[in-house]
């Protein structure tokens, strides 16, 4: 940029998204500083599998300079779906992995150590929680610190996830409930401690679908195999179902009558996880999800188009962040960058929403009568 000196640039949030764009300002000799509320790389764990996509996230990742090393890392052999009959555990249909591999699969955790091993060391200010931003009228703005501290930057970029901190300087939306449920729970050593589950799954996903009720498994590496609970329900279902989240007999005990008219093969998955049921309901945010520009101050990822996840976020997360660093390394000016970016993210989110609010509905029909193959974003 032509300016006396380079741009103060923020980012919030050290997800997939943040860090991609971390990575291609620095690849441009842009400094840049990550601010994350997390102790460390390795405070929780991170996800499941992911499979990357040739125009989203695997072009971030060639942005990157790093998509040799992912594909080190991948599995081209997780690109598979098997459907199964709920009533029958039958194999329905059978999907990929293409010839040539183009949709690999890696877990997120992985990704992230991939991409935060690429940074300059510092980068990242770990627990380093953000409590705001102010934008101010000269332009900049101001980064709340939870610590009660702030700083001043050029550019606070929000990739802070479902609940951006940064999102209320720019918009007012705040995610609504999709109406599903997610319940999260593994197998270790699946391949040896619960073989028949491995043979279902395969080397990839594995699918069940009932009317409001689907079962979804997907294959992670080091043996595990890392599974979702997906039920159409009130957001405290556990209410009326008189079930405390915290006793997990009494969860397994309430999926089970749930899921009693499934395949037993099926209902194993319930009975006989090595891990507890964690609670996720989904939420998203109004679609379309659009703001007026705020100089000194844009979103990405989720923090901008919060969506199902059925397969788009994470890539379209990667795809913003090599977008926007892109865009700040090309324009002269600050404001016109942001600018540029927002024009051609928004418009592409909006599409995406739509996309995946339909995915969900395919992906856990409400009634017997919309029950059908999946179809892949």
């Amino acid at each position: 940029m032509n300016s006396a000196r380079d741009p103060r640039i923020a980012i919030v949030g050290a997800g997939l998204g943040g860090l991609v764009c971390a990575r291609v300002l620095q690849q441009h000799g842009r400094a840049v500083t990550v601010f994350e509320r997390e102790a460390a790389a390795d405070a929780r764990p991170q996800g499941g599998s992911l499979d990357m996509h040739p125009d989203t996230g695997q072009a971030a990742l060639r942005a990157a300079g790093l998509l040799d090393r992912f594909h080190a890392l991948a599995r081209p052999e997780g690109d598979e779906w098997r459907v199964l009959d709920f009533a029958t555990a039958a194999l329905l249909a059978q999907h990929g992995p293409t010839p040539d591999g183009g949709r690999p699969e890696i877990d997120r955790g992985q990704l992230r150590g991939l991409l935060l091993d690429s940074l300059t060391r510092g980068t990242v200010r770990w627990d380093h929680a953000v409590s705001g931003v102010i934008p101010l009228a000269d332009g900049t703005c101001r980064l709340l610190l939870g610590d009660g501290t702030a700083e001043d930057f050029d550019l606070v970029i929000g990739a802070d996830g479902a609940w951006s901190r940064v999102r209320p300087a720019l918009s007012q939306a705040v995610p609504g409930y999709t109406g599903v449920t997610f319940l999260e729970t593994g197998f270790d050593h699946c391949d040896t401690r619960h073989p028949e589950l491995a043979r279902l799954v395969g080397n990839g996903s594995m699918l069940v679908k009932g009317a409001g009720r689907t079962l979804v498994a997907q294959r992670n590496s080091n043996g595990h195999i890392r599974a979702y609970v997906a039920l159409r329900a009130p957001q405290d279902w556990q209410v009326a179902a008189g079930v405390d989240l915290g006793d997990q007999q009494a969860v397994r005990t309430h999926l089970l009558e749930v899921f009693d008219d499934w395949d037993e093969r099926l209902r194993y998955l319930l009975r006989n996880s090595d891990t507890g049921f964690t609670n996720r309901p989904l939420f998203v945010l109004p679609a379309p999800h659009t703001w007026e520009h705020v100089p000194g101050v844009t979103l990405l990822g989720d923090a901008a188009h919060l969506m199902p996840p059925v397969g788009l976020g994470a890539n379209l997360a990667m795809l913003d962040g090599a977008d926007l660093a892109h865009a700040l390394v090309a324009a002269s000016d600050l404001g016109d960058a942001v600018r540029a970016y927002e024009s051609t993210m928004l418009p592409r989110s909006i599409e995406a929403a739509t996309g995946s609010a339909q995915g969900l509905d395919h992906l856990v029909p409400a009634t017997a009568s919309e029950l059908a193959l999946p179809r892949r974003h």
